[in-house]
């Protein structure tokens, strides 16, 4: 009998621990953190949410949204953005795994630097290592600022906007201060297509997707 009653008496106390914890950790503690997120970086613990013209939500700058073919061809009248071993597709997140020395890398590469020198009217020798390679995750939205002024040629002559226009929109959306010291400058694409898109009235009816 009092083994028995020991055993209740050490099912109830791990019973009252298990609400306990249940009630701290898996309600008030996440709670606490939606609140302080809310607070602190509301744009942030939203998803960082980039909305268009009108106001509505159009994409997360945390993810690139390439304007791309089935074949994983890049639209020319947008900029850009890194190659992706998932072409780009938000549901899935990869590398291609292909080490330094594999050749199929190294193929990849050069395929990749001519067909950027191609595009923008340029030297091999002129294309920046961020266009020719991948990113880990292959939906990474930043391109460096080399990279996007040298497509802004070809974006201006898409929608038939000023080069001087599309090159302010660069310097708009090239990262500085604290977020630039603790990494390096960059541009986001997503966020600067659809700003491409909000400066050309010929393109509203064609924004990247």
């Amino acid at each position: 009998m009092n083994t028995f009653t020991g055993y209740l008496r050490q099912a109830g106390t791990g019973l009252r621990f298990l609400i306990l914890a249940t009630l701290v950790l898996g309600v008030a503690y996440p709670v606490a953190v939606f609140c302080v997120g809310q607070v602190l970086a509301p744009y942030q613990s939203n998803g960082s949410v980039i909305k268009d013209a009108t106001g509505a939500p159009a994409a997360s700058a945390l993810i690139v949204q390439a304007a791309a073919d089935d074949k994983g061809v890049q639209d020319p009248r947008w900029f850009h953005a890194r190659p992706s071993a998932v072409t780009w597709d938000p549901a899935t997140s990869s590398a291609s795994n292909l080490g330094p020395n594999d050749p199929k890398l190294l193929t990849a590469v050069k395929a990749n630097r001519a067909a950027v020198a191609a595009a923008e009217g340029i030297s091999e020798s002129a294309v920046p290592a961020d266009a020719i390679t991948a990113s880990a995750s292959g939906l990474d939205p930043d391109i460096s600022p080399e990279y996007a002024r040298l497509q802004v040629r070809r974006v201006a002559a898409a929608h038939g906007l000023s080069p001087d226009v599309v090159a302010s929109l660069v310097e708009q959306h090239t990262t500085t201060g604290i977020v630039a010291f603790l990494g390096q400058p960059s541009v986001n694409v997503t966020a600067l297509n659809l700003a491409v898109s909000a400066a050309s009235p010929a393109s509203q009816s064609a924004q990247p997707k």
